[in-house]
């Protein structure tokens, strides 16, 4: 069968922008990728944009999602699911800079993009991984950069680059697999007493986190973290508020209105966040005018310091009890979620920027930022 060639429907005089909505990936975070795809393609105006939805699969191969471009093309009058399905035709990922042309696995056929926009939390996503080969493919994407992204996925190397910026951060011990845990425990006792939080270095969505009151669950909680990342952080279990700050643009970055999250469970975990609806987002935040201009001047300094660009959110916890320290930076989160019920969006849309105008902005970076690049000596220029 041959390939379907990528019309879409009658194009406007001025042709829409093409947008290659990746999705799924090869992380734990998988299937919140799936329905992030879902809601940012519903958003995105058929008017302006062209959508092209691609999926990558848990194993790695990428596919151009038929089922999900042939509900797109139908909306408004067919109903999108809650998760797009990683299923379609086989392609081959972008290599060659300057075509800005994806090509059928089994074809000389092949289609052309205009800006890539990832929705790939986690490992291979999140990380710089996805940026690299964009940025070698010479295709314009929205987002964060290979640097940025790679710093704040490492949560230990982020950290780094956070307290080098004068920055307040939780104290933690790290664990590297196939390392003596016994070693990892006593130092742990040693720094902290329980609980503690035990997390994988590379990894987000609270996958692989957890709360541990003694010896036995830092155990099983170290060996659970190694599953997903060869690193693993514990550390201490901070009493305060969850304040978050959504970052958007870079030059200069804009800081959102606050909001907190009262977690629903003991901490808030992956099925805190998108199984159940026991968690409470609170927007905006009840600070007052002086924390809230803190806690904004925080998140663009913790953004900075880990060379971001576009979008974050920068997670806090706000200790006013005990060390009472103030804002720590807990981490940031350069491809934040982007469903209907995620913090980011409802983050700036109390800011007055709504979804769609939202999405918008980011692509206008994205295409700034890839013009930027390409008129910087030392690139050629195809």
């Amino acid at each position: 069968m041959a390939p379907r060639k990528l019309t879409g429907k009658v194009r406007a005089v001025i042709e829409r922008i093409r947008v290659m909505v990746l999705f799924g990936g090869r992380s734990a975070e998988h299937d919140v990728s799936r329905a992030t795809a879902v809601t940012v393609a519903r958003s995105l105006d058929p008017d302006r944009y062209e959508v092209i939805p691609v999926g990558i699969t848990t194993a790695g191969a990428w596919l151009l999602a038929d089922d999900a471009r042939a509900m797109l093309e139908n909306a408004p009058t067919a109903s999108l699911p809650n998760a797009f399905t990683v299923s379609g035709t086989p392609i081959i990922p972008p290599t060659d800079p300057g075509r800005n042309t994806v090509q059928w696995r089994d074809s000389d056929a092949s289609f052309n993009v205009d800006i890539v926009l990832p929705l790939l939390h986690g490992p291979y996503g999140e990380d710089g991984t996805i940026q690299g080969l964009l940025e070698t493919a010479g295709l314009a994407y929205v987002g964060c950069g290979v640097l940025a992204s790679a710093v704040c996925m490492d949560k230990r190397m982020m950290k780094q680059a956070l307290r080098a910026s004068g920055l307040t951060v939780a104290l933690d011990v790290v664990h590297r697999d196939g390392h003596a845990i016994d070693s990892t425990v006593a130092s742990v006792e040693t720094a902290f007493t329980y609980p503690v939080f035990v997390k994988p270095a590379n990894m987000g969505s609270s996958v692989g986190v957890s709360k541990v009151h003694d010896r036995a669950e830092l155990i099983t909680a170290i060996e659970l973290a190694t599953r997903y990342d060869e690193w693993v952080l514990i550390e201490e279990a901070i009493v305060g508020r969850e304040i978050e700050v959504a970052i958007l643009g870079d030059d200069p970055a804009i800081s959102s209105v606050p909001g907190e999250i009262i977690a629903g469970e003991e901490f808030y975990s992956y099925h805190d966040k998108y199984e159940s609806d026991a968690a409470q987002l609170l927007i905006p935040a009840e600070l007052d005018d002086a924390e809230i201009a803190n806690v904004q001047a925080l998140a663009v300094q913790a953004f900075a310091a880990c060379a971001g660009e576009a979008m974050a959110r920068v997670d806090f916890f706000y200790e006013t009890e005990g060390s009472a320290r103030g804002f720590i930076v807990n981490e940031l989160n350069t491809i934040p979620g982007f469903t209907n019920i995620s913090m980011y969006p409802k983050l700036m849309e109390a800011s007055g920027v709504g979804y769609g105008a939202l999405l918008d902005r980011l692509i206008e970076l994205g295409l700034e930022r890839h013009e930027r690049r390409q008129n910087r000596a030392g690139r050629q220029r195809l």
